[in-house]
């Protein structure tokens, strides 16, 4: 019998499993797999119960699922499963051991934004299941610790010590983390001793739903670096976490009852405004078929040391564009001025950007209110400059405008964009041919950003709500182009939107930590630093922070080979993962990797 040791017990380790016992009949043998994380089996850190029931899910109930289905294009066999909310409507008659989770099972619908708790169980079950569906050859144990680090035996074996003393000897082992935390850089210990110093209050980024929110006091002015997805996390905990109510006082209007225990939220950001709403409506014209125009093919076929802004982004920009117009064509066709199938071939041989492109787009889609234009959503506040009072009143103008799209199936074209924009990022996880600048400040970051802006939005809800402590005075806007400076004793902020200046008491970094192998919060990570990717371009270096791995998931050793007997998955490596639950139908870059890795592994597996 062979030993498999995952480190890290999540949805990733969990997916992985599934694939791995999807995959076994082709490759038969006796396995004693091990599973380390603190954390249940299953849910891991993020999804465990134990958190805030305030905190929920960015995706409705139908988006999520973790099996496979007929839109996976892999070589192993596809075995499907229910989604979440499919699971919920199974369970919804018996209801859960819990009596909150059973009222949300069975209040939930598919278009339901569940809380991580609920998600949690779901989790649970879908491990717990696998477990059940693997044969009497495989035995599965689970250790609640920590992984301490990977060392070689003199037989090849890999060893891993835990935090409970106990060491594994592993004839593979495979690193299946998820939200690492990290080791605070140079610039946030610098910020953290200026508020010791100061008597302040500076809390670095980390995950907000594990964050000590305790030192923020009642009334106290707080600057908050960052509009995405923690913000909204640590909005809702120092608002109705901390006792206040939203109340109804009409049909998807709030209003904020404060507690008296709520700090004031001062929030910028580069844009200034927080991320797009989840649509929660449903396309009117069909799934349009993708990829269209970022292919494997294509994708494989750019040059090497090609530029992501001239050479990617053109693609990138006309699959969502068609997408989005394939909807608008097919949903609405009465806001249109030619027959789709005309468009579409006048439409496809085009360059994105050209004037002949435009001038289609202008005479078929007579009001410019349904043409996509990339540039604008993505610098919304661009150009602006009013006083802090009229900022305040436009964002709630601009939120407000954002909520009514997102909540109208009269503008589902967006949808068609998200899928889009979808399909594209999981086709460049197999662009490898940018150069190194390119690939750090465009892909890594401007891409992801951009798309988390538009595709990995909160619930409409939230945003209601965000509007309800603006009108209470709860948050205050700072604007985009966000400062932020460590001066006189205390915090000032700003932005290039508004001249008003904040003085604050407390400076939180509202955003996820970078990945980083070398400044990991995992101490098994942080031994592997020298295997960081490193891109080089005649005198352009970098460290990405990333751990290298091969396509199959094998990580690479310092000589630049796969690794016999190591693999590793996860957002903190070069599989660049994207950190969100797989949509069925979607063919999901998730399940195709884990697919791959589960067939390398057991192959490694047989032969050692």
């Amino acid at each position: 019998m062979t030993t498999l040791v995952f480190v890290g017990a999540g949805p990733r380790a969990t997916g992985l499993l599934e694939r791995i016992a999807a995959n076994l009949p082709e490759f038969p043998q006796a396995l004693d797999i091990h599973l380390v994380d603190p954390h249940p089996p299953g849910a891991g850190r993020v999804w465990r119960h134990a958190q805030s029931p305030l905190l929920r899910m960015n995706s409705m109930a139908e988006d999520v699922t973790m099996f496979t289905d007929e839109s996976v294009v892999c070589e192993g066999p596809i075995r499907p499963g229910p989604s979440l909310y499919e699971w919920a409507e199974q369970v919804r008659a018996g209801g859960l051991d819990d009596e909150a989770l059973t009222e949300q099972v069975r209040a939930l619908r598919a278009n339901s934004f569940p809380t991580r708790q609920l998600q949690s169980r779901y989790l649970e079950w879908v491990f717990d299941t696998v477990v059940k569906q693997l044969p009497d050859t495989v035995t599965v144990t689970v250790h609640p610790t920590t992984a301490l680090s990977v060392t070689e035996g003199p037989d090849g074996r890999q060893l891993i010590p835990l935090a409970d003393g106990e060491t594994l000897a592993a004839d593979v082992v495979v690193l299946t983390l998820g939200h690492l935390d990290t080791e605070p850089s140079a610039a946030h210990r610098e910020l953290a001793k200026y508020a010791a110093d100061n008597n302040l209050r500076y809390i670095p980024p980390e995950y907000a739903a594990d964050t000590d929110l305790s030192v923020i006091q009642p009334g106290e002015h707080v600057v908050m670096r960052g509009f995405g997805l923690s913000f909204i996390d640590l909005m809702v905990l120092t608002t109705e976490g901390r006792g206040g109510r939203f109340v109804e006082d009409s049909p998807g209007s709030l209003r904020y009852e404060p507690s008296g225990l709520e700090p004031v939220l001062h929030v910028g950001s580069r844009r200034g405004v927080p991320y797009h709403s989840k649509t929660n409506y449903r396309l009117l014209g069909g799934r349009p078929p993708l990829p269209r125009f970022v292919t494997p093919d294509v994708i494989d076929a750019l040059p090497q040391g090609c530029d992501f802004r001239t050479d990617v982004w053109p693609l990138v920009a006309k699959e969502a564009a068609w997408a989005y117009y394939h909807e608008l064509f097919n949903g609405h066709p009465e806001r249109v001025r030619m027959d789709w199938v005309d468009f579409d071939r006048w439409f496809s041989p085009l360059p994105w950007g050209s004037p002949i492109l435009d001038s289609l787009i202008q005479r078929a889609v007579p009001s410019p209110d349904d043409r996509i234009d990339f540039e604008a959503l993505d610098h919304p506040l661009r150009g602006l400059s009013v006083g802090e009072d009229e900022l305040q009143a436009r964002l709630r103008d601009y939120i407000a405008a954002d909520i009514a799209r997102r909540t109208d199936d009269r503008f589902s074209a967006d949808l068609g964009a998200f899928f889009g924009l979808l399909s594209c990022y999981g086709q460049l996880q197999r662009l490898t041919s940018l150069r190194p600048e390119s690939q750090v400040r465009d892909l890594d970051g401007w891409w992801r950003g951009f798309f988390s802006f538009m595709a990995s939005g909160p619930p409409d809800d939230r945003l209601r709500q965000l509007l309800a402590l603006s009108e209470a005075g709860i948050v205050r806007f700072l604007g985009a182009d966000m400062w932020v400076r460590a001066e006189d004793g205390v915090f000032r902020a700003g932005g290039g939107t508004s001249p008003g200046v904040v003085t604050a008491t407390a400076l939180v970094e509202a955003y996820q930590p970078s990945p980083s192998v070398r400044e990991s919060g995992s101490a098994l990570l942080r031994t592997l630093d020298g295997l960081e990717e490193m891109l080089v371009d005649g005198d352009y270096s970098v460290r990405t922070g990333l751990l290298r791995i091969s396509p199959d998931g094998r990580m690479i050793t310092a000589a630049g080979l796969p690794h016999p007997r190591r693999f590793a998955l996860g957002a903190y490596s070069t599989e660049r993962a994207v950190a969100a639950f797989a949509r069925p139908r979607t063919n999901a870059p998730a399940f195709r990797q884990n697919d791959a890795t589960a067939r390398a592994l057991l192959a490694t597996l047989r032969l050692v």
